[in-house]
């Protein structure tokens, strides 16, 4: 298929950027898949460089040997000779990317605050392609935060490989606050900034002082991403995981006391290399007891160079695809009971556009992370918008906008479809 859109479309670069550019680099170019650029982990920063290079290069803007030049266009693509590879380090490269290019009215916005990861989990190759944990300052994050927020963006999500470990190889605890800690207060401080989220950060980097801001700081949302991975104290071993099911439980009802109403979410995977019958019940058992808002149900799939690649009793697909479908059953039932609790209720929701499935209604998110699709003018797009909550239909609610919103307009006869349709929604 890439060969195919490579020849219909000659002047268009494509390329492998990320873990697996970095794992097998120029490899990616002499297996016939007509790519043109190859960037690794800790490169992307030059990717917009070397793209316009590449299409200077197609369209015979730059220098080479004449007896390429009459080349048609579609045939000069396969000569490695106009190819880039670029998996190499570069120290700093965690600082490289600072100035984001947003949509129109764009409201929310991620700012990554590290690279790299230590915790060499059997499963991942990230430790591998990403490199050692890598940290920018607090100064620098705040300053792209406070970027975004004067162009417009409300709410900001931090990331990092394993987040709440940030910084801790070059920065130092200050009054027994974690630089991560640190890092939440500073951006919690910036005027403009409505909410703050992160993702995604491992139970064991979670500690007292991280739970203590989950419970003060007002601008750190009530959602909480945390990977279980497996409900198997063996399986989590086997993992490199270095915490138990039973701690992980413990961890989330320390959460839960911190934050009234925190909507937790998880990823785990299914079908590890040595999973029985009992390690799978296990997990199935301990997702039960927590009752997830949602959660990621991955089947364990080989990643070539990962430990867990090579182990013994790797399980028949069969199995793990029962016990994907058979999980994916109860977390979808508990979220959907956390979901109708909501019926009825007033939630606050950041409107970040139209509805995908549907132009003429808008959508945001709550603060618990959840969507809510409701009507209402375009001009409400950016803004906190109180909805009441009429229905729960699968993982989304419905809902309709009521008094005390900020910005609401009276319906007109232009602008956004909805605003001509007061049917289903209350102007303020």
């Amino acid at each position: 298929m890439l060969g195919r859109m490579a020849k219909e479309r000659p002047h268009v670069v494509f390329g492998f950027l990320g873990c697996m550019a970095q794992a097998r680099g120029a490899e990616l170019l002499k297996n016939g898949l007509h790519v043109d650029l190859v960037v690794g982990t800790q490169k992307f920063h030059r990717v917009a460089d070397y793209v316009e290079e590449l299409v200077a290069k197609k369209r015979g803007n730059a220098e080479r040997p004449t007896r390429n030049a009459q080349r048609p266009m579609e045939n000069r693509m396969d000569d490695l000779r106009f190819s880039i590879v670029d998996v190499a380090e570069e120290a700093g490269s965690q600082s490289m990317i600072r100035k984001q290019q947003l949509a129109p009215r764009q409201t929310t916005a991620f700012v990554s605050i590290m690279q790299g990861c230590n915790m060499h989990c059997t499963f991942c190759i990230v430790p591998q392609t990403r490199g050692a944990e890598r940290s920018r300052s607090i100064d620098e994050i705040v300053n792209e935060v406070r970027d975004l927020v004067s162009r417009g963006v409300k709410e900001i999500t931090l990331l990092g490989q394993i987040v709440n470990l940030y910084g801790r190889h070059e920065f130092s605890k200050i009054d027994n606050k974690s630089p991560f800690v640190q890092l939440l207060e500073a951006v919690n401080e910036i005027d403009g900034l409505e909410r703050l989220r992160f993702t995604s950060p491992h139970p064991i980097g979670f500690r007292d002082d991280l739970i203590d801001a989950l419970s003060r700081l007002p601008k750190l949302a009530e959602h909480v991403h945390l990977p279980l991975q497996s409900g198997s104290n063996k399986i989590l071993k086997a993992m490199h995981r270095a915490y138990t099911g039973e701690k992980y439980r413990d961890l989330v009802q320390c959460i839960r006391q911190a934050r009234e109403a925190i909507s937790i979410t998880t990823d785990i995977i299914v079908g590890f290399p040595g999973e029985t019958e009992d390690d799978y019940k296990r997990t199935r058992d301990l997702v039960g007891e927590i009752q997830f808002d949602n959660a990621f149900v991955f089947r364990y799939s080989q990643r070539r160079g990962t430990p867990a690649a090579t182990m013994p009793d790797q399980i028949d697909e069969r199995i793990k695809e029962e016990r994907n479908q058979d999980l994916l059953q109860v977390v979808n039932e508990s979220s959907h009971r956390k979901l109708e609790r909501l019926v009825g209720r007033d939630v606050e929701v950041l409107c970040e556009g139209q509805s995908k499935t549907n132009p003429e209604r808008l959508m945001g998110r709550t603060r618990t992370n959840k969507i809510v699709v409701f009507q209402g003018c375009d001009e409400l797009v950016g803004e906190l918008v109180n909805v009441r909550i009429e229905q729960a239909n699968g993982f989304s609610l419905y809902g309709t906008t009521i008094r005390g919103n900020i910005g609401i307009l009276p319906v007109s006869s232009g602008g956004h479809p909805a605003c001509s349709n007061t049917a289903g929604w209350k102007p303020a």
